[in-house]
């Protein structure tokens, strides 16, 4: 629901009633991922989607039924005989959709209104909603901050809310969308529960380190995929606003000291298109320490086995070494800046989402891969 959350905090603002139905989790080849919505409010307006088009039509009804109801329910969208064609749905997956309506004045309005709010200004804010369980605990939300702050609830027992906003708080930090499972008294006993935490954080940060032409296609299919794109050169005149538009962030600096001097997360992806020692190796030091998400350096095969000899030289480890996507970007025979681009592109996105880099033409591998346990034991969130 917070990848609608600008709209949506307009119609907050504006009083409206709406119901909003969530994707709770998925198999097979469903075409979006958990969190993403459709909402509908009073008089029939919809927005967002959670199918790409496939069942938009049948959630839409659902929406307008809960507004009219007030019920909270938990459908499931599958392949079969019966109804693959009614729905749409025929790539062969199952979509789980949470519908919850939210009137203006509904116990849980004053938690939405936050989490959208704080969404919609780019803040980080997680909110959770029980997706399985009581009748009674349906609808209901608790919205928490970065800060670990927490507000609204779920009822029912007082550790209840304490716990999920411990565990909300752990899927923020790693940017993460998905259900928690815990019992009804915020502990593993009593009744089970599902509950859906959606998080909303800031866009993840690519820097893009040499104000090259290969870099000048960088940063504009960084900021495709949805990056907040920071462009870093140590030469004033290459790395300048016209030069590179696109980019939200333009540094003039020695690269390892902007790197010293900036925050990074687990998110980050640092790609050093510089290839010339004097850059690279003091920035390389440093990044390979980093708790980021990627690590890539240009140059060719021997640019690549002299680095690493002077990365050992100032005592790099074997195991900091590995973490080095180098050269960098996937195998695609690239050739122009825009190809290049799109390599390194690829290559970060195999490594987010768990992907091999194969071509799926004659290949047994999965479509969509589930990243989020190894992004999320790679920034220590799980083991």
């Amino acid at each position: 629901m917070l990848d609608i959350a600008e709209e949506l905090n307009r119609w907050v603002e504006q009083g409206r009633d709406f119901a909003v139905a969530t994707v709770v989790a998925i198999s097979g080849s469903a075409p979006r991922q958990p969190g993403a919505a459709l909402a509908v409010d009073g008089d029939g307006t919809a927005i967002g989607s959670v199918s790409g088009g496939c069942v938009e039509g049948a959630v839409y009804e659902l929406c307008r039924q809960a507004l009219e109801d007030g019920e909270t329910v938990l459908e499931r969208f599958g392949y079969s005989d019966d109804d693959a064609f009614a729905v749409g749905l025929t790539c062969g997956g199952v979509i789980d959709i949470l519908v919850t309506p939210v009137p203006a004045g509904s116990p849980a309005r004053g938690a939405f209104a936050a989490a959208l709010a704080a969404a919609a200004r780019g803040e980080a804010a997680a909110l959770a909603r029980i997706a399985e369980g009581p009748a009674e605990l349906m609808g209901r939300a608790l919205v928490v901050r970065g800060d670990g702050s927490y507000e609204g609830g779920l009822g029912g027992h007082p550790e209840l809310d304490r716990t999920l906003a411990e565990e909300a708080r752990a899927m923020l930090d790693a940017g993460r969308t998905g259900v928690v499972e815990m019992g009804a008294d915020g502990r593993l006993c009593g009744e089970p529960l599902k509950v859906l935490v959606e998080a909303s954080v800031p866009p993840p940060r690519m820097i893009v380190f040499g104000a090259i032409d290969f870099a000048s296609a960088l940063v504009r299919i960084g900021k495709f995929l949805g990056y907040h794109v920071t462009l870093c050169d140590a030469r004033p005149v290459f790395a300048t606003r016209r030069r590179f538009p696109e980019a939200d962030e333009i540094v003039v600096d020695w690269p390892h000291r902007y790197l010293e001097s900036t925050d990074v997360d687990g998110r980050t992806v640092l790609c050093v298109l510089t290839h010339d020692a004097k850059f690279d190796v003091p920035l390389l030091e440093l990044a390979l320490r980093l708790p980021v998400a990627y690590v890539g350096a240009m140059g060719s095969r021997r640019t690549h086995e002299d680095r690493n000899k002077r990365l050992r030289d100032v005592g790099v480890s074997e195991l900091e070494l590995a973490r080095l996507r180098s050269p960098i970007g996937l195998d695609l025979g690239a050739r122009s800046p825009e190809e290049t681009a799109l390599s390194i592109a690829a290559e970060i996105v195999a490594n987010r989402r768990g992907g091999t880099g194969t071509s799926l033409t004659g290949a047994h591998v999965p479509i969509h891969h589930d990243g989020s346990k190894t992004a999320m034991a790679r920034i220590g969130v799980v083991a």
